[in-house]
């Protein structure tokens, strides 16, 4: 934090992902707790959809991109137009539009979203030392995780002002401009040129280098063994929290009552919400130092283990309190494994492949969640309690496990 680079990469990475939690909170407690709509399982992975599918769309091109284009230029410019598809998403909300027009207007803003992100994460090993790479990395992704869950929080606290209906879902999720509005202006202070890409091994044509991007992406992580079997781990614990996080919302929504502090609805996803943050605080305070004491491998099997445990011992019970916790442990083992598969892209990939890979990976990733969330919608009942779902949610981290391993040691072996 002593480098002021580094500092303004944090504060743009910050303002964007405050901004991104307040609209995905406010677009959430639209669709989900609005008295004035009606929701199903699918219904919800349609939302999930609109979540996360934009990126898995755009994401091959953008990453030649981010490896052509100037990313302080990225920065500023994507910002931006998030903005406008925010306030558009916002009035189509305040409208009581839904269906279409509303899950096109969210793909709109979350497909600039992963932009973004892509964008920070590729910049980062311009603005610290090699040999800080994985600390500062992170440092970054877990505080703009905890930022995003403070803009959910105070997407919260914005609907209890304007009220639950539509109008004041709306202005809710208008807030989140401001988020965009302060990441583009602090963006705009880098010096051109300084966030990179340092070589730019593109084609001439802005078309073909676009089109290349999938490819590029996948052959620069197909030629890094260590990004290869990272991704097998993370896309099962992608698909396994995605069963798990559907089941919850459906259980704080139609199944669980409050008890005590601990509560169901709206207030409970919010509690989930605050112990996830936490497990992902704890995640990033610990992985430096784990993967420094028992190496990558080591720590990228113990989180998937760590997680098949907690699915299975503290998920199954299907009870508030367990749940709870649950989100706490399994949130903490995936922090830990995504970091370890960033930092395997940030060292491993060249700077003038790694916007590619990052975007690869969101692409993939996304995609794996969507998959699994449409198939559980498709035999979750409408409570959420459903125990064959949990048992292949604890299966996918053992599998993934399995083929994390059999990749490093036929890597190693080739």
């Amino acid at each position: 934090m002593r480098d002021p680079e580094f500092r303004r990469l944090i504060f743009t990475r910050f303002a964007a992902q405050w901004g991104d939690g307040v609209f995905r909170a406010g677009l959430a407690g639209a669709i989900l707790f609005n008295p004035e709509r009606e929701t199903d399982p699918l219904a919800i992975a349609a939302g999930f959809a609109a979540l996360l599918l934009p990126y898995s769309l755009i994401g091959p091109f953008a990453g030649a991109l981010l490896d052509r284009w100037d990313r302080r230029r990225v920065l500023v410019f994507a910002n931006l137009l998030r903005g406008v598809a925010v306030l558009a998403a916002a009035a189509a909300v305040g409208l009581g539009s839904s269906g279409l027009t509303l899950f096109t207007l969210a793909l709109c803003a979350e497909g600039i979203t992963r932009f973004i992100g892509s964008g920070l994460s590729a910049s980062l090993p311009h603005v610290v030392p090699t040999s800080s790479v994985v600390t500062a990395n992170a440092f970054a992704t877990t505080a703009g995780s905890l930022v995003a869950l403070v803009g959910g929080g105070c997407a919260i606290g914005l609907r209890g002002l304007f009220g639950a209906d539509n109008v004041g879902s709306a202005y809710a999720t208008a807030f989140a401009v401001l988020g965009t509005l302060a990441s583009a202006a602090i963006a705009r202070r880098f010096v051109p040129g300084l966030l990179g890409p340092s070589t730019v091994d593109e084609p001439a044509s802005v078309a073909l280098a676009v089109g290349r991007g999938l490819s590029d992406g996948a052959r620069a992580a197909l030629h890094a063994p260590s990004v290869t079997a990272g991704f097998i781990a993370l896309f099962a614990h992608r698909a396994s929290y995605g069963i798990s996080l559907l089941v919850t919302l459906l259980l704080m929504r139609n199944s669980f009552t409050s008890h005590g502090f601990l509560r169901a609805g709206l207030p409970g996803i919010g509690q989930v919400a605050a112990l996830a943050g936490a497990g992902i605080f704890v995640g990033g305070l610990v992985t430096a130092r784990l993967i420094t004491t028992f190496g990558r491998l080591r720590v990228v099997l113990g989180s998937l283990l760590l997680a098949a445990a907690a699915q299975a011992g503290l998920g199954l019970p299907m009870e508030l309190s367990t749940v709870l916790l649950a989100s706490f442990v399994i949130t903490c083992a995936g922090q830990v494994l995504k970091l370890s598969v960033d930092s395997s892209i940030q060292l491993d990939v060249g700077d003038e492949s790694r916007g590619r890979v990052f975007a690869l990976y969101d692409t993939l990733f996304n995609i794996v969640q969507v998959a699994a969330v449409s198939v559980a919608a498709a035999l979750v009942p409408v409570d959420g309690r459903s125990t064959g779902l949990l048992l292949s949610a604890t299966a996918m981290y053992l599998i993934g496990a399995l083929g994390y391993l059999f990749a490093v040691r036929r890597n190693s072996i080739g």
